[in-house]
Formats: C-alpha cells, sequence, structure tokens
C-alpha cells in the first residue's frame, strides 16, 4: 500500500484512505474483478484511479454522459494525470488525435461512452495495447429495474469475454439485493468480490412536509435556509420545472430549468452554468444529475414524490459531496401517490416490471409515512442494519411525531369507499364523509347513504392525511385502471370487523427548525477577517477556474479553501500539508496561494 499511498498524497492531496477504498484499491491493482457499492461521495473515482496509475497499460473507464466524463478528466489532467475523453462530442480531428495518442499508450485513462467502447472498431483498437483495467462507472445502469436503465450497458459482458484478463471494476452508489445481482449476472462478475460500504449519509439532513403550496414551501425552505446556496429542485414534469424556474427567478433565486424536452444546446449550458457557477440553483426532471460531481451542492428538493427509493437516494446523494452539512428536502401529498400508480398502470410495461415498480414505489411510500427514524429506514431498505434508533438529523427524529389510534376514523373511511362502490377518489369520499353537497355527491346520491356526514368532526386535510396513510400500510389500494379510485384490499377486512386497531401520524404543525437544527454552512461562523480571506481565496478560484475553462472545484474544492483559511499556511512545504493539494498543483498554484495568504 505504500505505492498507493504515494499516489493519495503526492498526486491527489490527501493524507490517508477512507473506508474500503485501501481494500479495494490493492484488490483491483492485484489484476482481480470486484463490484464496488459506496454512497455518492464517498471516493469511488479514487478506487480506480489509483490502480489505473500502478499498473501498466491503459485503464478504459466507461461513463455514461459526456458531462461528466469532460469534468472528471479535466479534475485528473489539473493533478497532472494524463487522461483524455473519447465520445461523439469531439470533433473528427481530435478524436483521430485521441485515438493515436492511446496507440502511443501516452494516457493513464481514458474514458469512452458505452456506445462508442461497444464498436468493433474501438475493440480492435484497444486490443492492440496493453490495458491496466476496465472500471464501468455508473453499474446499476445495466439493471432494468435501475432508475437509470441503459440497454447498452447490458452489452458490457463483451469485456470480460474479450479480454479475460483485464481486470474489471463496477461501481455504483445505488443498487439494492436484485440490483445487484443482476450486475453480477449481466457484467459476469460472478468471481468479483464485492465491497459494500455503508449507505448512510450522516451530513444529509432528511425531511419530507406535507404538500400544501409547494411552489411557495420550496421558496421559504430556500430563503430561510440555504439562500446564497446551490442546488437541485427535482418535478416530475417537465412544465413544472420551467414554472417552478421562473417563480424562483421572480423572487429573487438564480434558477435555471432543465429537462430532456428542452433544445439540446440550452440544455446543456444550463447543466455547465450550474456547474461552473456558484450560488446557482437548477430546477429539473431526472433527466439530469446522474453522474453530476459538483461537490458543493448545498440541497437536494423534490417537489414531487420520487418512484422508488433507489432513484430518491441516488437524487438526494447529489447534496453535500464534500461531506459538508446538506439537505434533503420533499413536499409530498396523496396526488403524488395516485400520480404515479397512474403511470405505471398506463405505462406499455410487461406485467412483471409493472409488479416490481408498484413495489418500489409501495417502499417510497413507506419512507414518507414512517414515524421512525428516516436514515434508519434507508439503510434497512439496502439492507443494512442501523447502529442508531435514532439518527439526530432528521426531520422525525428531531421533531417526533405523536401518533393516535384512528381505529374508528380509519373504519369510516373504508365504510364509505365500500359504500360508494370503490370508484372514487380521496376528494369525492372526504366530501361525502364531511357531508358537502357538491354536485357530484347529489347527482350520486352519495347524500343518502350511512356514510354521509359521519366524517364532520375532522377537517378535510387530516382527512387526505388518513387516506394516504391507508394506502402505504396496505388497507387501500388505487384502481387498476389509474384513474385514482380508491379500493379495499384484503388487508382491510379485519379493520372494518372490529379485529384489529390502527395507529396513525397525527398531522403536527410546521414548526420551524431551531438554528442547531438547521443545516448551516460551516462558512457562516467565520469572523471577518477570516471571511475576507475565503472572498480572495474563491475569487482567485473562480478567475483560475475561468482561464483554464473548467469547475470551480476542479481547481480546489471548498473544504480545501477552508483548510487554507484555518491553517494559513505561509511556505510550500506548510501548503503540502492542507487537504487537495498535491505537488502537481503544489507547483502550478504554490506561489499564487502564498502571497494571498501572506497578505
Amino acid at each position: 500500500m505504500s505505492h498507493a499511498l504515494n499516489i493519495l498524497k503526492e498526486i491527489f492531496g490527501y493524507p490517508a484512505f477512507r473506508g474500503q477504498q485501501a481494500d479495494v484499491i490493492t484488490h483491483l491493482a492485484s489484476g482481480k474483478d470486484c463490484l464496488v457499492l459506496m454512497p455518492t461521495g464517498g471516493g469511488k473515482s479514487l478506487c480506480y484511479q489509483i490502480p489505473a496509475l500502478m499498473r501498466n497499460g491503459v485503464a478504459i473507464v466507461v461513463s455514461p454522459l459526456i458531462s461528466l466524463m469532460q469534468n472528471q478528466v479535466a479534475a485528473l489532467n489539473e493533478v497532472g494525470v494524463d487522461a483524455a475523453v473519447l465520445n461523439s462530442a469531439l470533433p473528427a480531428e481530435e478524436a483521430q488525435a485521441v485515438e493515436q495518442k492511446l496507440l502511443a499508450c501516452d494516457y493513464d485513462l481514458l474514458y469512452v461512452a458505452p456506445e462508442r467502447l461497444l464498436t468493433r472498431r474501438f475493440l480492435d483498437l484497444i486490443a492492440r495495447i496493453p490495458l491496466a483495467l476496465f472500471a464501468i462507472d455508473e453499474a446499476h445502469c445495466v439493471s432494468q429495474w435501475g432508475h437509470d436503465f441503459r440497454p447498452e450497458y447490458r452489452q458490457l459482458n463483451v469485456l470480460h469475454t474479450r479480454f479475460p484478463n483485464v481486470p474489471r471494476i463496477a461501481l455504483t452508489a445505488t443498487a439494492d439485493a436484485v440490483t445487484r445481482e443482476e450486475i453480477i449476472e449481466r457484467l459476469v462478475l460472478y468471481d468479483a468480490k464485492i465491497f459494500l460500504s455503508s449507505f448512510d449519509r450522516p451530513n444529509i439532513h432528511y425531511r419530507i412536509v406535507d404538500k400544501i403550496n409547494s411552489k411557495q414551501q420550496l421558496l421559504s425552505f430556500i430563503q430561510t435556509e440555504h439562500l446564497h446556496d446551490a442546488g437541485i429542485v427535482y418535478c416530475l414534469s417537465r412544465k413544472k420545472t420551467e414554472d417552478t424556474a421562473a417563480w424562483l427567478n421572480v423572487h429573487g433565486i438564480t434558477a435555471l430549468p432543465y429537462h430532456a424536452g428542452m433544445r439540446p444546446h440550452q440544455r446543456a449550458l444550463n447543466q455547465e452554468k450550474f456547474l461552473r457557477e456558484e450560488n446557482i440553483v437548477i430546477v429539473a426532471t431526472v433527466a439530469f444529475g446522474m453522474g453530476i460531481d459538483k461537490p458543493d451542492v448545498r440541497f437536494v428538493a423534490h417537489l414531487d414524490m420520487p418512484r422508488s427509493i433507489e432513484g430518491y437516494y441516488q437524487e438526494t446523494g447529489r447534496a453535500g459531496r464534500d461531506g459538508q452539512k446538506a439537505s434533503a428536502w420533499m413536499v409530498y401529498g396523496l396526488n403524488d401517490v395516485i400520480q404515479q400508480r397512474r403511470m405505471i398502470e398506463e405505462s406499455e410495461a410487461q406485467a412483471q416490471f409493472k409488479q416490481t415498480a408498484t413495489k418500489k414505489l409501495e417502499a417510497m411510500l413507506a419512507l414518507c409515512e414512517t414515524i421512525t427514524c428516516r436514515r434508519a429506514h434507508l439503510l434497512d431498505y439496502f439492507g443494512e442494519s442501523a447502529t442508531f434508533t435514532s439518527c439526530g438529523n432528521c426531520d422525525i427524529c428531531l421533531n417526533p411525531p405523536d401518533s393516535w389510534d384512528a381505529t374508528i376514523a380509519v373504519q369510516k373511511a373504508l365504510s364509505c369507499v365500500y359504500r360508494t362502490g370503490q370508484q372514487f377518489g380521496a376528494g369525492h369520499l372526504i366530501d361525502v364523509l364531511r357531508g358537502n353537497h357538491t354536485i357530484r355527491v347529489m347527482q350520486r346520491k352519495h347524500d343518502h347513504i350511512s356514510t354521509f356526514g359521519i366524517g364532520q368532526d375532522l377537517p378535510a386535510k387530516t382527512w387526505r392525511a388518513i387516506f394516504r396513510q391507508l394506502i402505504a400500510l396496505g388497507l387501500l389500494t388505487t384502481d387498476s385502471d389509474g384513474y385514482g379510485a380508491l379500493c379495499l384490499t384484503r388487508a382491510s377486512r379485519t379493520v372494518l370487523k372490529g379485529q384489529q386497531k390502527v395507529f396513525l401520524r397525527r398531522q403536527s404543525e410546521h414548526k420551524k427548525l431551531t438554528l442547531k437544527q438547521q443545516p448551516v454552512n460551516d462558512f457562516s461562523i467565520l469572523d471577518q477577517g477570516a471571511q475576507r480571506l475565503l472572498d480572495q481565496l474563491r475569487n482567485w478560484r473562480a478567475k483560475t477556474a475561468r482561464e483554464h475553462g473548467v469547475p470551480a472545484y476542479v481547481i480546489f474544492h471548498d473544504a480545501t479553501l477552508k483548510e487554507l483559511v484555518r491553517l494559513s499556511p505561509q511556505t510550500k512545504d506548510e501548503l503540502l500539508r492542507v487537504t487537495g493539494i498535491g505537488t502537481h498543483k503544489l507547483d502550478k498554484y504554490g506561489d499564487h496561494l502564498i502571497e494571498i495568504l501572506r497578505n
């Protein structure tokens, strides 16, 4: 490991490995296959970058996104590693030049898209050179049950067939047991060692709140907790991304939309601006985000419920990659459940896929409605036992919800579903329960049934919460036609007969988090002198990044700037003790940093 540690310190500027990095690097560098599951921000890239520098030959890295490849290559070039990217975005002359350098073995790592790698021409090309290893990033893309399924990934087993002696590493941040099995099968990794790191992200504060006025709730959340922070807001529809971005801009938040329906040039421009500039909020559909390695995203917000815990975990994991405090915030309501179920039923997928998608949606719904620690709930889903019952950094632990014996209210709700013929959604059922003489109630003569008006003692918002939780508990389901009608399940029979009590989460008033509970940017506690120094370093970093044509974090992460302010090194030897500064960056930037720090 002395060789690996030397590379880690001299090139990347880090004093020690984290978690299972050292074990993975030793295993891969010795020429053995492995599957690595490591949370976003856990340092997956180093697990193959360092072995690539230790082994003879060129490392081929398979990555699904052009922007991700470009940013990772830019970061490697900044620390003096010879890396390049080969994809469809390169002009023909540049692509030819890259291929010539590849044949001359002038690269340590080459990043390629799966479509390019799978061509016979490229496979024949790399067969002519010594290969250090194959790294398959975002390996969950191989799974049809994954949220980022890429058909091309299923053909990557050709690497095992054509190059059986070249070690392979498959990496992902998100994969449940079913997805892990499929990765192993599809990539022929039966003999690979599995490195499973903890899925816990203790720096992320998880919070899920009732949806009332989602745009206003989002604005309040950003203004009170993340003003001037970079963030991502996820919406279900393209129109909603446009509307929400416009709404935020009107209210003083710099926001950009991103969705698959935009012109490719504008979409790429918005993503590039988000990556390169600070304090930008991107409002996007799930088309945005896979492979985004911007470390200083301080929050990820969802205005609609994701379709699976895998998707939620992957998306929220884009916050706080630098290990600093960050927020995962979501508004959620009954219509989210109905809308997601409708999308599943109306899809043209096979029955087995629909069944699996429904189970994943139910798991996501259970996370939203849990009355126990959200972090423990997430870990349990991924097959990891939490070492705590209260994490102290989610809304449930900080503001524990009350539960109440809702058996009678539930019986009323279930009876109303039955009496109305299991043909109506929650809105109509609530009108019946509360005795509202709406046109629809009168036309259907539901004002004459026994359940009309028996729920007047509870407000409409409480009834909506009850119906939502009944779906989460499996006591109600939505109709198979996808129109949102609520239907009884087999489990509801015992409740109607009085053989089972039901306790539900009480809808509490939304309390403002106390200051110590709020995610706080560590920079906000600096004194004036330290803040001025930090501003000078950030200005220099921004100017340098523009000159080099790379995002600011490629020059130095915020954590490195913070350590420069704290330690105030005055010599190059002292600079080398700062995390994130290796010998190459010391040679390039040492004099500039010392000048700023001394002044």
